[in-house]
């Protein structure tokens, strides 16, 4: 079948181990489904895999890809959960301590078809297209477990999100407008700040701008870049919600001081479980709102998708399409 995968591991130049070309077809063992993949999505995940992040070399050759959706062995339109979790794990995926994400110890997404324990599909309501739904799985649950699970936020409340641009940041301006909440949001990019307001954001600022207010949370994804200016945006008992680093994770001043002092809460966030992303798929379904794509290109395209997530080009979600 059809598949992108990485053959190699080069962190100085990880796209040399990328291949766009043909791998055996998938069997499924006893409790797993076979998806037929008509779009994939792209992460961050997807590149770092190359760098060796996540994906170790005795594991290759590995097809790439976390989020898909697709049809199921009845032609079901469906959307696959990329949390594999052990099989007699109870409860929330993420805290396995055995978890995996597709494309790590289990081949990936971006292919005719990929394998997936049958707990991991999530039905797809009508009139969803599966470039909407490839979006979902990563970028989009973490969002929705950020702000709603670790963030705890309710209508009326406010929220900061760093570094506007990226999947994770587009789909938390848009999932926060559609839960009521007061969405502020910053970029170093004029472009990037201006599509923020088009997507929802009430008010947009350049990275660390002084703010007219402190709010209740900041999602944070961004790293050493930003955090002292988040930190510094917090309402007293505020939280920041980080799930990720893109800037770097070393902190030269961790503000600690105003962290003890303001009684924050700093709270770690990571993917999200799959009754989560079924809450998602209703939550969006009921308030119309869509996943902001990019641009939607071939899988065998996705070489062009690896470099613009390299260079930072990009304003939404990339999605491959079969």
């Amino acid at each position: 079948m059809f598949a992108v995968y990485a053959d190699r591991i080069s962190r100085e130049d990880p796209l040399s181990g990328l291949v766009v070309g043909e791998r055996p077809d998938p069997v499924a063992p006893e409790g797993w489904a076979t998806i037929s993949v008509k779009a994939a999505s792209l992460n961050h995940h997807d590149l770092w895999s190359l760098k060796g992040q996540g994906l170790k070399e005795d594991r290759l050759p590995m097809i790439l890809g976390c989020d898909a959706a697709g049809l199921d062995e009845d032609g079901r339109p469906v959307v696959v959960h990329a949390v594999i979790s052990s099989p007699d794990w109870v409860g929330d995926e993420t805290l396995d301590p055995k978890r995996s994400l597709l494309s790590e110890l289990h081949q990936g997404t971006f292919a005719d078809k990929v394998v997936v324990p049958r707990r991991n599909v999530i039905p797809l309501p009508e009139g969803y297209s599966f470039e909407e739904a490839a979006c979902l799985p990563t970028a989009w649950l973490t969002a929705y477990r950020m702000l709603f699970t670790q963030g705890g936020l309710k209508a009326g409340d406010s929220v900061l999100v760093q570094g506007a641009g990226g999947g994770v940041a587009t789909a938390l301006i848009t999932l926060g407008r559609a839960a009521g909440l007061r969405v502020w949001a910053t970029s170093r990019d004029e472009t990037k700040r201006a599509r923020a307001l088009e997507i929802g954001a009430h008010e947009v600022f350049a990275s660390g701008e002084r703010l007219p207010g402190k709010v209740d949370a900041v999602m944070e994804t961004v790293g050493q870049a930003t955090w002292e200016h988040s930190i510094r945006s917090l309402k007293p008992g505020g939280a920041l919600v980080i799930s990720g680093t893109t800037s770097g994770p070393d902190l030269d001043n961790a503000m600690l001081t105003h962290i003890f002092f303001l009684q924050l809460r700093v709270i770690g966030s990571t993917m999200g479980t799959s009754s989560e992303l079924a809450s998602l798929v209703s939550l969006l379904d009921v308030t119309g709102h869509k996943p902001l794509i990019d641009r939607a290109i071939p899988m065998e395209q996705a070489r062009d998708g690896f470099d613009a997530i390299a260079s930072g080009d990009v304003f939404g979600k990339i999605v491959l399409t079969r």
